[in-house]
């Protein structure tokens, strides 16, 4: 083998990464960090941490301690609310990856996990945030003029967050005879899921996926929280975005021309702002499509059989 292979092999074998979960829905050790996720996302008191070393991975499920491994555990957590994949991190290495390339990444360090998923939960819009062109966690905070959040108690009497899954299917999208599906997770056999044939004219898979997070607004109470998981970064620009621009612009794009799917746009802001006035929270997170992750491939199938409904 060649000195530049070696180098190459070495390098792939440096970078492995062993996501260890000692107290999750699933405790045991994962290759993604999906995986890490999926098991402990909205677990209380969920211990998990990321290893170069497979070994070492398993002794910290185990609980065996090792003192080099575990140094920093549980007194730093790295809340990156607006990134590659949105979440909470233990480790710098782990959250400076899921910036890396990303325009206006919003992402901080805290001194307890939930400060930080209340951080990720909000999207980064109550706290001070690093500066994006800043490396390492002690970088400076933007001056932003807002408290820090690390510097305020997390309001443990907080109403619950409902996280639902949307996602939306088009066959032969943007062909003529195109017929798309809505769907709409909230969990395994939940009674609230939706399955549903797109309606009107035009069967494009980005009406689809606004439909389908109309309709998880439309389910939930005004009152309650709400987290939508969508694969869909047209949706999510729309609804948080975009439609700032377009509402100045008297719904009109940079071009002059018309928005698409403007009333659709419109009927979920006006969704969100009700539910902002009833002291609700309404905040989305980006999930790569067919990543295996469970809520995001249940939501997609359900699209897929909305799609073959009769209107």
């Amino acid at each position: 083998m060649s000195t530049a292979g070696k180098k190459r092999k070495s390098s792939e074998i440096s970078e492995t990464k062993y996501y260890a979960v000692r107290a999750g829905k699933t405790p045991g050790v994962y290759t993604t960090w999906e995986e890490c996720q999926n098991n402990t996302f909205g677990f209380k008191g969920a211990a998990y941490k990321s290893f170069t070393n497979e070994q070492e991975a398993r002794d910290f499920v185990a609980g065996k301690v090792n003192r080099r491994a575990l140094k920093s555990t549980g007194d730093k957590f790295y809340g990156v609310a607006v990134g590659h994949h949105p979440g909470v991190y233990e480790d710098w290495a782990d959250a400076s990856e899921e910036i890396k390339g990303v325009k206006g990444p919003k992402y901080k360090k805290f001194a307890t996990k939930a400060e930080a998923e209340e951080f990720v939960r909000t999207g980064g819009k109550s706290s001070t945030v690093l500066k994006a062109d800043a490396e390492g966690p002690k970088a400076k905070k933007a001056k932003t003029g807002v408290e820090s959040a690390s510097s305020r108690p997390v309001n443990s009497s907080k109403v619950k967050t409902v996280v639902v899954h949307t996602d939306g299917s088009s066959r032969g999208n943007g062909r003529q005879g195109a017929f798309a599906g809505v769907g709409v997770y909230f969990g395994e056999d939940d009674p609230r899921n939706v399955s549903e044939r797109l309606e009107g004219d035009l069967q494009t898979n980005q009406r689809a996926e606004l439909t389908a997070v109309q309709r998880a607004l439309e389910i939930v109470p005004k009152g309650k929280n709400i987290q939508i998981v969508t694969d869909s970064n047209y949706t999510i620009n729309c609804c948080e975005v975009w439609y700032k621009g377009w509402q100045k612009n008297g719904w009109k794009t940079s071009n002059g021309g018309p928005v698409l799917n403007k009333d659709l746009v419109v009927t979920i802001r006006d969704l969100i702002d009700e539910r902002d006035e009833n002291g609700a929270v309404t905040s989305f997170e980006w999930i790569k499509g067919h990543s295996g992750n469970l809520g995001n491939v249940a939501a997609d199938t359900l699209a897929v059989a909305g799609a073959f409904k009769r209107r």
